[in-house]
């Protein structure tokens, strides 16, 4: 597989899942429209399930399919790809139409008529995957407060806050969040040493493939180098926690609480309870979870402002 190719395709092999209930739910008659003028053929989810099977069906026979949503409804799309076996033949474009957008946003799609301009003139990039006990992940898995946060934070929430309502559910969490009891063992990188397994009590554990959690400049990672970023807030920053108004501006903070490492692959096994995770925002629950990246397995179109090691030039 090339990392890098042309746009292309014929306009009759492309498919546009739209999730209607995504966001502000305001941009369906846009998408519709821009997607009909590309010529693809645009089909609706209607209910749980619906994005993952519509991609599905389609796999086979479309060259190119866009995911109308937010992070969840990419998520949904290339888990549907991946089951139709046909990951290799089958290149992604993303609609950002979700509330956060983060994914789009890192790979420089900046709204819904950039996306359709990425569609015909944009790079295609192979990216990595990450896999959470054999279910695919494409940004982010995080296990811990922010993954009760996010899977209490309903569709009207999100309508009315944006980004906001996960922040907003999360401090309401965090006065009851009782603390994960975790073992963190992280393979070792390429030609590195193996890193000692981390013991404790975590608020947080964050595992990013496309994304990173840092306050640093970007909040993208690099998506094609085979390593998952880590980063556990151990339960000790608790107490700093609570006088925070967003995790993005703890974990810009230097902390002694805060452990942070690079790995291809790590297992986090909890010694209480089965811990919920969310997977770009589709949740699963577990004692144990093993999380792998698959190196350059999914192709994408990604805008000029895409860079693949987002920190090149800047230090």
């Amino acid at each position: 597989m090339c990392p890098e190719g042309t746009a292309g395709g014929r306009v009759d092999d492309r498919v546009l899942i739209l999730n209607p209930v995504s966001g502000s739910q305001s941009h369906v008659d846009t998408v519709v429209e821009l997607g009909t003028e590309h010529g693809f053929d645009v089909r609706k989810t209607e209910k749980r399930g619906d994005a993952k099977r519509l991609a599905r069906d389609a796999a086979p026979d479309a060259d190119l399919i866009a995911a109308g949503g937010g992070d969840g409804t990419v998520n949904k799309v290339v888990n549907g790809i991946a089951a139709a076996n046909e990951l290799e033949t089958t290149t992604v474009a993303v609609i950002p139409a979700g509330t956060g957008n983060n994914f789009a946003t890192n790979i420089g799609i900046r709204g819904l008529e950039h996306a359709f301009s990425v569609i015909e003139t944009g790079r295609r990039r192979w990216i990595d995957l990450g896999t959470a006990n054999d279910r695919i992940f494409v940004n982010s898995c995080v296990g811990g407060i922010t993954a009760e946060a996010s899977s209490k934070t309903g569709p009207e929430s999100k309508a009315n806050l944006g980004v906001l309502a996960y922040v907003k559910s999360m401090l309401a969490t965090m006065g009851s969040f009782d603390a994960l009891p975790l073992r963190v063992e992280t393979a070792p990188v390429p030609n590195g040493n193996r890193t000692q397994a981390w013991d404790g009590r975590a608020m947080f554990v964050l595992i990013g493939n496309c994304r990173r959690f840092t306050g640093a400049r970007t909040a993208q990672a690099n998506v094609e180098d085979g390593l998952l970023e880590v980063t556990i807030v151990e339960d000790a920053a608790a107490m700093n926690l609570l006088g925070d108004a967003a995790l993005q501006r703890l974990l810009g903070r230097d902390s002694n609480y805060v452990v942070r490492r690079r790995a291809p692959s790590l297992m986090i096994e909890s010694s209480r309870d089965a811990i919920e995770y969310s997977l770009d925002g589709e949740m699963l629950e577990t004692h144990a979870l093993r999380l792998e990246t698959v190196p350059r397995t999914l192709q994408v179109a990604v805008g000029d402002g895409y860079q693949p090691d987002p920190d090149d030039g800047l230090f």
